[in-house]
């Protein structure tokens, strides 16, 4: 793989509670990320850029063997998530508006990676401050940049 990639990252939130059905269930991004790999794991970064807040956030993806995916996030956001296949893991991450306690208990893994690309799913469910919130999956497509194989997923 190549140093400079593209990143595809779609999630869906499932099961929200009455009166957050609305609230941004659904997320989809593409752009330019930094790819690396040290000592077996494959490393991504990119900057996220939130709409109507100025500052930007960055964003580290850390994937080690087909088991274990970590996303830090850095910036106007803070936070270490660990999605682990049936394990729960809790972190606190910090917002502009302030701070939850959120819980990640991975259901589903799936990590396949080639010589061009990573291609991740991970099925979950999040609780915040140990309240369970929603059912989430997130799929992830990190392709070469001069691969002309990169499509956005669905």
């Amino acid at each position: 793989m190549t140093k400079d990639v593209l990143v595809s990252i779609s999630g869906i939130h499932a099961d929200m509670p009455e009166g957050l059905e609305d609230a941004d269930g659904a997320v989809e991004v593409v752009t330019p990320a930094s790819y690396y790999r040290r000592n077996g794991k494959h490393y991504i970064i990119y900057d996220e850029v939130l709409e109507g807040v100025p500052g930007t956030i960055r964003n580290k993806i850390k994937i080690t063997g087909d088991s274990s995916l970590e996303i830090m996030k850095s910036g106007l956001s803070n936070t270490h998530m660990v999605f682990e296949k049936n394990k729960k893991n809790l972190t606190y991450y910090k917002t502009p508006y302030g701070q939850m306690l959120v819980g990640v208990n991975t259901k589903k893994m799936e990590i396949a990676v080639t010589d061009d690309s990573i291609r991740i799913l991970v099925g979950y469910q999040l609780d915040v401050n140990h309240e369970p919130l929603a059912d989430c999956e997130i799929k992830m497509d990190i392709t070469s940049k001069n691969s002309g194989k990169f499509s956005v997923l669905s």
